[in-house]
């Protein structure tokens, strides 16, 4: 079977295609990526959107059956991450994956880990603000209960009745799963094998209440517009920097085996990365062997 026809790469050619990733948008311009950025910031929250309209019109079957409601609006919700990967926008959880694995392979410089942090970080909040503020609240789209309240509950659910440590262990779980749908997403070769990987880890991860930073700057701004019982300073404290560490902690859970069982014999060489732009991973690099390298 030739190497074009197999529909899922192997995993030593995925983790090598993660760290050309982290070149390619080494490489890119900082106000691409913040334009990226941001349309990440709203794409994700057209997800979370959803989510809390399944679960906020539904109080009758969160009364009488709350795991089956959960279900459903995990269900919906990776439909963000899915338009994210295919059109290949910058979301801050993904990119908490390739970057320490490019910078442990020497691909990158050091820099350049918080530089492209803090311009998505940016570009993400000001998408998911601008999607809460505009599209959501101006909109009106959800101004009539039961929705309206639920979006208020759900932020103080998310963001002010757990304890700091637990939302830090949330966040360690859902980047897990999040890096591993990215991981799957990048490792399949058409676009339903993609959508299909993807999917599933997403889901899980919403179904099971984990905290997803970039997710929870859409739904706890919200909530705090229609009212909650929660100040900007209380969310950035016990919620934004509580996610944020533990995704960080999630994403390394994932990129650092995956360095030490897929990159042992990566070397980093002057490679091609155009088509890499928009998602595309048809031509990843082959990884060098130790005979090679040293032949060369």
């Amino acid at each position: 079977m030739s190497y074009q026809t197999v529909s899922t790469m192997k995993p030593q050619d995925v983790a090598v295609t993660m760290v050309e990733l982290a070149v390619y948008k080494h490489n890119t311009h900082p106000l691409k990526i913040f334009m990226k950025a941001f349309t990440a910031g709203i794409l994700l929250s057209f997800g979370g959107l959803l989510s809390e309209v399944i679960q906020g019109g539904s109080p009758s079957l969160n009364t009488s059956n709350p795991g089956l409601l959960k279900v459903l609006g995990g269900f919906v919700f990776p439909v963000g991450l899915v338009m994210i990967v295919l059109g290949g926008h910058e979301l801050l959880t993904s990119n908490m994956l390739v970057f320490p694995m490019a910078i442990i392979k020497g691909a990158i410089p050091f820099w350049s880990l918080p530089l492209n942090w803090i311009i998505v970080t940016f570009g993400n909040l000001v998408g998911s603000l601008f999607f809460a503020a505009i599209i959501t609240k101006y909109s009106g789209v959800i101004e009539t209960d039961p929705y309206k309240s639920f979006a208020v509950t759900f932020a103080m659910h998310k963001a002010s009745d757990p304890e700091w440590h637990q939302i830090f262990l949330r966040g360690i779980g859902c980047n897990w799963l999040v890096c591993v749908a990215v991981w799957q997403a990048y490792g399949a070769r058409d676009t339903i094998s993609k959508i299909i990987s993807a999917w599933f880890p997403i889901w899980v991860f919403v179904a099971c209440g984990f905290d997803h930073v970039i997710a929870n700057m859409f739904s706890v701004p919200l909530g705090i517009m229609y009212g909650a019982d929660l100040t900007v300073a209380e969310y950035i404290r016990k919620s934004l920097i509580a996610s944020y560490i533990g995704n960080i902690v999630g994403a390394l859970f994932v990129g650092l085996p995956a360095v030490y069982w897929y990159l042992g014999n990566y070397h980093p060489t002057d490679v091609q990365l155009k088509d890499l732009e928009g998602g595309n991973t048809e031509a990843p690099s082959r990884v060098e062997s130790k005979d090679e390298r040293e032949s060369s």
